[in-house]
């Protein structure tokens, strides 16, 4: 058992391996944290903790007596060898299957989905304006990050019982997934009131502590950038001239579509907490829904000009997420992305033949979209 164990390990450390280098460093939660693997391992280690503990009493014997054989035993260590046997048999096929390419993007795009859901929960009024953090005025004072680190996670309700009283208004100065250094604000407050004395940072430096997490790395708890940041690694990597893979990173791009055309139907906006009589004081910053897309588009623009059937993917992405977009300025952020990869692959494509395919799904795009596309031989 321990020598099969031993295998296991060693084949999971081949997995990490295949998916740190060939797809993302990011995606090795995914195979730390599989339960597929997680149970085989478990079985493993409890068959042969089982039978070594049963070794103690086999043998065993009073004066005169005959040597004690635990059957009861034995018959369940049989029984746990042979369901390792059987589960060694689901890992060989698990594993093939958890290292396939769809198989790791599908994951990735459930996993964005629920976060986006839990970020951004049922929204009937998803068309009123969307809420912005307030500027900090000049006597707010710089709350400090006592470590550094990414913003893992924000929890407002320590900050907004100090907030009522202290009589301050909050607002953090990074977002979720931004790095933070010690020492540097990580949150601005100032009263409410006009005319009182600012507050003291240090009675407020445990409420921050205690509402945003920071740790050494991102996750997906309550970041929905990395989720869009996992598959547009995905699909840099198969774009670069070590893996030269483009469907792969066609493939990136439509699993993108689902996240960003999720993201044009919500009503974004910043975080904005108020205390029960409906005052204002916590805000969190949230990205855009500009920022969202250029996230999901720009360094995948930029890096696979050259493959028409890339950029041609960027174009019915920038498509379908304009049509499912809630505001008008969110649909013009999606005209401006088209022509942008429409410049782009001008400058980089060879082939005329090609610049003329990905010019006519430009302009149906622009068209749907309810803009005109300039001709063929205009500049970059």
């Amino acid at each position: 058992m321990i020598t099969v164990t031993g295998r296991v390990f060693a084949l999971t450390i081949v997995a990490l391996q295949i998916a740190s280098g060939q797809y993302s460093p990011r995606l090795l939660r995914n195979f730390m944290r599989d339960r597929g693997t997680q149970l085989v391992l478990s079985i493993f280690v409890g068959a042969f903790a089982y039978s070594t503990a049963g070794l103690y009493t086999v043998g065993v014997q009073g004066s005169g007596e005959e040597a004690f054989v635990p059957r009861l035993a034995v018959s369940g260590s049989l029984a746990l060898a042979l369901a390792s046997v059987g589960v060694l048999i689901y890992f060989i096929h698990h594993l093939a299957h958890s290292i396939q390419i769809d198989t790791i993007m599908s994951q990735v795009e459930r996993e964005a989905v629920s976060v986006i859901d839990d970020v951004y929960p049922h929204q009937p009024r998803y068309r009123e304006p969307e809420e912005r953090c307030p500027e900090p005025p000049m006597e707010a004072v710089g709350l400090p990050a006592g470590r550094s680190g990414y913003v893992q996670a924000v929890d407002p309700d320590p900050l907004v019982r100090a907030a009522v009283r202290h009589d301050l208004v909050v607002v953090l100065a990074k977002q979720v997934g931004d790095h933070v250094v010690a020492g540097t604000p990580i949150a601005w407050a100032w009263r409410r009131s006009a005319g009182q004395p600012p507050p003291g940072a240090g009675s407020l430096w445990e409420a921050v502590a205690s509402a945003v997490q920071v740790g050494f790395e991102r996750t997906m708890v309550q970041d929905v950038g990395f989720g869009i940041r996992r598959l547009v690694d995905i699909a840099n990597k198969a774009l670069s001239p070590a893996i030269n893979d483009p469907y792969t990173g066609v493939q990136a791009v439509q699993h993108l579509s689902v996240l960003l055309c999720r993201l044009a139907r919500l009503r974004l906006g910043d975080w904005t907490v108020h205390d029960p009589q409906g005052e204002l004081r916590v805000v969190v910053p949230r990205p855009k829904f500009a920022d969202y897309l250029r996230l999901g588009t720009a360094q995948i623009r930029r890096y696979g000009a050259a493959e028409p059937a890339l950029t041609r993917a960027l174009i019915v992405l920038l498509r379908d997420v304009g049509v499912s977009s809630a505001t008008e300025d969110r649909r013009h952020a999606c005209i401006r992305n088209v022509q942008l990869v429409l410049d782009d692959a001008r400058r980089a494509t060879a082939q005329p033949a090609d610049v003329e395919a990905i010019a006519a799904e430009a302009a149906t795009a622009l068209h749907l979209l309810g803009e005109g596309v300039r001709p063929a031989g205009a500049g970059s």
